[in-house]
């Protein structure tokens, strides 16, 4: 099984270290690069892992998934442009995957070897409960097998999509930034309930279970099946199943629509993905 490194233990790398234990990777397979010691000595007693350094993580890994800073991006690859070995034997060619918001494949490969591999995935903080969701552009040289490879590595952590690289600032802006949203809008209704005359832990308790109920109904309406055919069964059918003629549901979803919902829910993706073009390092 192939030896991963992470490097950077910060919230992204740690979701995605305790997704993959969680989901059975061995932790002889996994080593993390963490520069901070007491953040180094909490995540190797939290999740018993060999917390070390860059170059030493990155030796002998298949994969080098970078998840720190954009401004450590830098010294991360020349470390990486150093120590990247190529396939021999039974040994595969190492491939960088990049998680850092921003950073280009472009801009990685511009400053490693010719002909490295280097694969950019926008995963989600879900990935630490096994439940992300991931985006997934390979740079110009990863071969197909190495972009599978990335992708099972995901998979562990809930889904997998490839896309093209210039839909990445989207991705950020619907499902990078989207928990966000949705803890939002349970905070919002969390308050309404208490407005309404519930106590606060009421409230909460039936605002969470609604929504993990909600979104485990979208979910199993995607492979629900009729025979040999696959019914997708999406948020705008389940709603309309939710919603009686001039009933309690009716009434509330107006006031929703009335309020702007959809127009400020697009706004706020558009402000995203505007926010996630600025922030773009390139190599041009």
């Amino acid at each position: 099984m192939a030896r991963i490194a992470i490097i950077g233990g910060g919230n992204m790398g740690e979701a995605l270290l305790a997704g993959l234990l969680a989901a059975g990777r061995p932790v002889k397979d996994l080593v993390v690069a963490e520069r901070f010691g007491d953040r180094a000595r909490q995540l190797s007693e939290k999740y018993s892992v060999l917390v070390t350094s860059v170059a030493d993580a990155m030796e002998n890994a298949s994969i080098v998934v970078v998840a720190v800073k954009p401004q450590d991006v830098d010294s991360v690859v020349a470390e990486f442009a150093k120590n990247v070995t190529a396939a021999s034997g039974d040994s595969p060619e190492q491939v960088l995957v990049s998680i850092v918001a921003g950073v280009t494949t472009g801009y990685v490969e511009s400053k490693l070897p010719a002909g490295a591999a280097v694969i950019r995935v926008m995963p989600n903080t879900p990935v630490k409960v096994g439940a992300g969701a991931s985006a997934l552009a390979k740079g110009r040289f990863p071969s197909a097998e190495q972009v599978d490879q990335v992708a099972a590595l995901f998979e562990c952590v809930g889904t997998v999509a490839i896309v093209p690289e210039d839909q990445l600032d989207a991705v950020t802006a619907v499902s990078g930034s989207g928990p966000a949203y949705f803890f939002l809008m349970v905070e919002a209704l969390v308050d309404a309930g208490v407005a309404a005359g519930l106590s606060r832990q009421a409230a909460t308790d039936l605002a969470v279970q609604t929504m993990a109920g909600a979104a485990q109904m979208l979910v199993d309406g995607r492979s629900e099946t009729a025979g040999t055919a696959v019914i997708d069964t999406g948020p705008a059918q389940l709603r309309a199943m939710v919603t009686s003629p001039g009933g309690t549901t009716a009434a509330a979803l107006r006031e929703l629509e009335a309020g702007g919902l959809r127009t400020s829910v697009d706004r706020a993706v558009q402000a995203a993905k505007t926010r996630s073009e600025q922030l773009r390092i390139t190599s041009e």
